[in-house]
């Protein structure tokens, strides 16, 4: 095993092979986390793979062994947890945990998912094995772009504010808003990978997408707020490629002649993940939320010490350090900077002292590069 493996062959394989879903009541048991720790080994392992380029065997196994449709369903089963549960746990007043530790863990397995199934889609055949499961997955997409779209356009993305006399649980529903946010933008990139396969998708997950959630006017409305920018201070990313072929796709897609309408029998595929859990789950969110308040949410302090020592033993630090993004370099000094230039958005700086000082070799550079933007 090399020092940027997580996981032998052997291992990854045992792994993927025992991933299953489990239902909204299930979140945060011993099994739960369990295949928790297991997901974000795998996730880790799927990036680690893709950044150096050495062949991609998570995606290859998760095909295999047919495990996409389980992660499709896993992903749905803790959004709605999180959109019927974790708000009556979040309003109950005796409810008041020394730790939110374990409740968070629930709460960040969607965007553990999320992730996962964007460093994989990006393959076809991982798009072609979700079967039956890519409707509920377009629905899922379309939620979360729909969420994103309604919360740009009054006021932008969120903000990392924090309340000085916060409870635990008000802090806990601000970091998973603040989460929503990166999970609508990995759905974004899913969803973009689904539509390079277009060719392959069936008659229903394409009407799914053009005709009832019309999926074209929602992405036209999502670039026009362009959300992964901030209008006052840093831009949150440098750059957003995929964008380019999504505005070329839509200007393709308004040139092109409709087929006239038949009027043959079609039999239409309709997604059943989140209907059928709604379903069975209805009228006892309640009761869910009481029972995993009493029974998964308060743990001693034994077995948070325990989970504690998991933990570590998952998160390597040599990993993150290989998995997480490279910072920005200062232009000047070369630190780490944290503040770009106001006017071109081209140059990162470490502090006010080092802009000043680079702005004589920067600013003919500058004003061009304003006004290209401008031209644009």
């Amino acid at each position: 095993m090399t020092d940027l493996e997580l996981l032998l062959p052997g291992e990854a394989d045992k792994l993927v092979q025992q991933l299953r879903s489990f239902l909204p009541q299930e979140m945060g048991s011993e099994g739960w986390s369990q295949q928790h720790e297991n997901l974000e080994k795998l996730n880790m392992q799927a990036i680690l793979d893709a950044t150096v380029s050495q062949g991609e065997p998570i995606q290859e196994l998760l095909v295999t062994y047919g495990k996409i449709p389980t992660l499709v369903e896993e992903l749905i089963a803790v959004e709605m947890w999180k959109l019927k549960v974790f708000p009556v746990l979040c309003k109950l007043e005796d409810f008041k945990p020394l730790n939110t530790f374990p409740i968070y863990m629930v709460v960040h397995h969607e965007a553990s998912i999320i992730n996962l199934l964007e460093t994989v889609f990006f393959h076809k055949e991982v798009c072609e094995s979700a079967d039956d499961t890519l409707l509920d997955l377009v629905d899922y997409c379309h939620r979360k772009l729909t969420l994103l779209v309604g919360k740009t356009s009054h006021g932008g993305p969120p903000k990392e504010d924090r309340l000085q006399d916060s409870t635990p649980m008000q802090e806990l529903q601000n970091q998973a808003e603040l989460m929503e946010f990166d999970i609508s933008l990995k759905a974004l990139s899913v969803l973009r990978y689904i539509t390079d396969c277009v060719d392959s998708l069936s008659l229903s997950t394409l009407s799914r997408m053009l005709s009832t959630h019309n999926l074209p006017c929602l992405l036209v409305e999502l670039l026009e707020h362009s959300p992964w920018k901030r209008q006052e201070g840093d831009t949150l990313l440098d750059q957003f490629p995929n964008l380019a072929d999504l505005k070329g796709f839509l200007a393709h897609l308004a040139l092109v002649e409709t087929q006239p309408s038949k009027k043959d029998l079609v039999l239409e595929q309709i997604p059943e993940i989140w209907r059928r859990m709604e379903r069975e789950n209805k009228g006892k969110w309640q009761a869910i939320a009481k029972h995993q308040l009493q029974h998964v949410f308060s743990p001693s302090e034994q077995d948070l010490r325990l989970q504690a020592q998991r933990w570590a033993k998952t998160y390597r630090l040599d990993v993150l350090e290989a998995v997480a993004p490279e910072r920005p370099r200062c232009a000047y000094c070369g630190a780490e900077a944290s503040k770009r230039c106001s006017r071109c958005q081209k140059e990162w700086y470490c502090c006010r002292e080092c802009q000043v000082k680079h702005w004589e070799k920067h600013g003919k550079a500058c004003v061009l590069a304003a006004q290209g933007s401008r031209a644009k």
